[in-house]
């Protein structure tokens, strides 16, 4: 009887047995192990998974806009059913929103978690709080599904994967509720610091505003994604350096459509032209995008999970001497 061949796997020839220095042999023949990854694509398109971003910053930034540019569709809180004259809260609240998107067959749940009020009042004092409360929320929301006795197959995760923090432009300094809401949050959330609506600055200063926001956050001792100790090795070293270096990004957001040069252009129109968001030259917003989207979003969930909740949960097992298992009656209880 001929072996059977699985369809759509190409043997691969016998070599001979070789054992390399790192202990592990080369194999006589093709196994297939290399269809695993083939295996994952496949489980991950059938279930999609979950992305949770934050949004933070002062009214007027262009929180809402940048999100919707950077997934090209209507996901930010105001496009859902936004009106004109809300008025400012006078406390920070935390608002979330939540869009299933797909593309190429892979299902995305978005959820964008706004914070309006942030920095708005007159007293500023501690409003980081509520958004910190927030964050913890999930976490807990988490650990708790974790420790039930009958485990949900897929735990629902709406851990904060996330954080873009909006730097206003004012092209001299970070301001002290800047730097006291990036420190006190940054062992708990991935803070990625974004310098908002980067048109309203030349190239010079911009340069000059991004060394000096950089310098402050080394001075601060706060540290943002991705974090140097999480580099795994040296080609993530030298990959996440230049992200580093790069960082933080100068951006540009816009829904709106123009023509340039024969080409329909996402872009801003002010007096003097076009700018384009997605034009390197003009912003940094396409940096932005391939290295949250494109290149570092899985692993912003791991370093969530394995890193932040991670140290939440020890943080929490040990205040209580090791959570007790929940019971399904304990859980319906504590929703009423």
């Amino acid at each position: 009887m001929s072996d059977v061949v699985p369809p759509e796997v190409r043997p691969k020839p016998a070599v001979p047995a070789n054992h390399n220095a790192a202990g592990g042999s080369t194999l006589l023949g093709y196994i297939g192990i290399d269809t695993i990854i083939e295996q994952m694509r496949k489980k991950t398109m059938k279930t999609g998974f979950d992305f949770n971003i934050m949004v933070v910053g002062n009214s007027g930034l262009g929180k809402s806009t940048l999100v919707n540019t950077l997934f090209k569709s209507q996901v930010s809180r105001r496009s859902a059913g936004w009106a004109r004259d809300e008025k400012i809260p006078k406390t920070v609240e935390v608002k979330a929103v939540s869009h299933v998107l797909e593309e190429g067959g892979v299902k995305m749940k978005l959820t964008v978690i706004d914070t309006p009020g942030f920095g708005d009042q007159i007293n500023n004092d501690n409003c980081w709080e509520p958004i910190s409360k927030y964050i913890n929320e999930q976490y807990e929301k988490f650990l708790k599904e974790e420790v039930n006795i009958t485990r949900k197959k897929r735990i629902p995760d709406t851990r904060v994967h996330c954080c873009l923090y909006f730097i206003s432009p004012t092209g001299h300094s970070l301001r002290q509720l800047d730097v006291e809401f990036m420190k006190r949050l940054s062992h708990s959330v991935n803070i990625i610091p974004v310098i908002a609506k980067a048109d309203t600055m030349t190239i010079e200063e911009r340069q000059e505003f991004k060394q000096r926001v950089r310098k402050e956050l080394e001075m601060g001792g706060i540290e943002f994604y991705p974090q140097k100790e999480f580099d795994e090795d040296m080609e993530d070293k030298n990959d996440n350096d230049k992200i580093r270096e790069a960082m933080p990004f100068a951006v540009v957001g816009s829904d709106k459509e123009y023509q340039v040069n024969g080409k329909r252009v996402l872009g801003r129109k002010t007096q003097w032209g076009i700018v384009e968001v997605e034009n390197p030259n003009h912003c940094e917003f396409a940096q932005l995008r391939d290295f949250l989207i494109r290149s570092h979003l899985q692993d912003l969930k791991e370093v969530t999970h394995n890193i932040h909740y991670e140290s939440y949960r020890a943080k929490r097992l040990n205040e209580n001497g090791g959570l007790h298992p929940i019971s399904c009656n304990d859980t319906q209880e504590s929703n009423l």
